[in-house]
């Protein structure tokens, strides 16, 4: 993403949007709250192509496999690099641009009831694909699930808690304030995963279904992408015929306030298109495709 020199206004993690057109300038100034202007579109996906790639890919790759996760990273990457507006957020009534494309998740360390939880985040660049992105992955997880690490923001939390009651209330009451102009720490929200492009959450794994899951006014996240998990469901094709396929659910929340209909109707075919075709997640991730 090119890189632009600060002006007055600009914020560290995005640059003020000055050439609005009037209707996204008065936008939030009518509905600034973030959690007040979230719209839910669920997508469903053929995993028939999905898989077979995985099974390629994974016919060499055998330490730490590709798998469905991956891919959804990947092609939620590519997909917001392509169709940037997805890429903006909203805070103290003025837009911004991000700086950086970043997807953030929660990784548990075991799966056990009272198992701590990790924060990872991984940060794209223009020429990152599904292999980089792999990578960038296998270090983020490996790193949250050992035991002996904290990442930063959990630890900062926990810092927190171990104050007094008042006095931990009073400093993140001031975080908030903070919030509202970009001011917070820059080490205190690294991994915080409501300061990146998309938080994703992988249900699925955990064997719940495709849901909803709200936004925060805190941060500036304006996308929540769910997983669902993947099941067979009847296929019906022109000729009558009938065929069981892998098919997999993906909600997403977004913040209506960035764009309009006909732009996240794009961006959702765009993704779904590099989804049932993932080879293309093997080109960097400005590079343009057909869909």
């Amino acid at each position: 993403m090119e890189k632009k020199k600060r002006r007055f206004g600009d914020r560290k993690d995005g640059v003020l949007l000055r050439d609005l057109d009037g209707m996204h300038f008065i936008t939030p100034l009518i509905y600034p709250n973030r959690c007040d202007n979230e719209a839910y579109i669920r997508e469903t996906i053929d995993l028939t192509n999905m898989n077979a790639y995985l099974q390629k890919k994974n016919a060499e790759e055998k330490e730490f496999p590709y798998t469905m996760f991956h891919v959804i990273v990947a092609g939620l990457v590519k997909t917001i690099t392509l169709r940037p507006k997805m890429n903006r957020f909203i805070a103290n009534k003025n837009f911004y641009q991000r700086n950086e494309v970043s997807m953030s998740f929660v990784v548990k360390k075991q799966f056990a009831d009272e198992a701590a939880e990790g924060l990872a985040v991984i940060h794209a660049k223009d020429d990152s694909n599904v292999v980089t992105i792999h990578e960038d992955l296998r270090h983020q997880i490996l790193d949250c699930r050992d035991v002996h690490k904290v990442d930063a923001s959990s630890g900062n939390m926990d810092f927190f808690n171990h104050m007094p009651r008042f006095l931990g209330k009073f400093i993140v009451w001031l975080l908030t304030r903070l919030d509202v102009h970009g001011w917070v720490p820059a080490s205190l929200i690294e991994t915080d995963p409501y300061y990146t492009t998309c938080v994703i959450s992988n249900l699925g794994s955990i064997k719940l279904n495709c849901g909803y899951h709200h936004l925060t006014n805190w941060g500036t996240c304006s996308v929540f992408c769910i997983i669902g998990e993947k099941s067979k469901r009847p296929v019906y094709h022109e000729d009558g015929t009938i065929e069981m396929r892998e098919m997999l659910d993906l909600g997403l929340t977004i913040d209506e306030r960035l764009a309009d209909g006909y732009y996240y109707s794009k961006t959702i075919r765009l993704l779904k298109t590099l989804l049932e075709n993932p080879e293309l997640l093997e080109t960097p991730a400005n590079q343009e495709i057909p869909y």
